[in-house]
């Protein structure tokens, strides 16, 4: 069965333009002019992915964004921004609403079509439970577990818990962690990979200052070991 794409774009000729793009690569595409729209299909059908511009008409992209994470059926999907906005801040806000990528405007086909394949690839479970210590995820029903509670992690944010978990007592590399949870380079924006860390480290009620699970080695990359180094 083809992989299902939501994309909600209002200009016609980019949405057009995006869902030929998608359907010669064999996807399923369904498109919406308004996020509304998107949220009302959401209730029938869940997609693969979501694509999502922010400036929309009546409600934005990062609002409707903001409401499929609290969904269960749409918390963990993959979803990418494609905007015109595309300062650091704007980047920024965009990932902490609960986006995985961000494409900025214009773009190429090609590289919107490898940024949808690595999305896609990522999402596709695994049959692995990894337990350390108090931590236990889930690869096969993407859950998170500390001390037997469960635990909201975003799409990255559980991609990097369990590579770092499934790389215990090795540093990773920034470099690594970018191309392996992302799927491409990151340059320029690897403040990115620190903004989801920090977020993930408050999730596990971890610091930087005083580490149970998520180590910094600095100027390399980060270590999972639980208690002090």
């Amino acid at each position: 069965m083809a992989q299902w794409i939501f994309v909600t774009e209002d200009d016609d000729g980019i949405r057009e333009m995006i869902q030929i793009a998608l359907e010669s690569l064999s996807y399923q595409v369904s498109v919406f002019a308004t996020a509304e729209e998107t949220l009302a299909a959401v209730i029938k059908e869940t997609p693969d992915l979501f694509i999502f511009d922010i400036m929309l008409p009546g409600m934005d992209g990062i609002t409707a964004v903001q409401q499929l994470r609290t969904r269960s059926q749409t918390a963990r999907t993959p979803i990418l921004f494609l905007t015109a906005k595309d300062t650091e801040m704007d980047k920024v806000k965009g990932l902490d609403a609960g986006a995985d990528d961000y494409l900025a405007k214009p773009f190429g086909i090609m590289e919107l079509s490898a940024r949808v394949r690595a999305l896609l690839r990522r999402s596709v479970k695994q049959d692995s439970v990894i337990i350390e210590g108090d931590i236990t995820i889930n690869c096969a029903t993407r859950e998170a577990f500390l001390h037997g509670n469960p635990i909201e992690l975003t799409y990255k944010e559980f991609e990097l818990l369990s590579l770092l978990m499934r790389n215990k007592n090795r540093v990773v590399p920034r470099e690594e962690l970018l191309n392996s949870v992302w799927g491409y380079d990151f340059l320029g924006e690897t403040r990115t990979l620190d903004t989801h860390i920090k977020s993930l480290r408050s999730k596990l009620h971890d610091t930087p200052e005083n580490p149970q699970y998520i180590h910094t080695i600095r100027n390399v990359g980060y270590r999972f070991q639980e208690g002090k180094a």
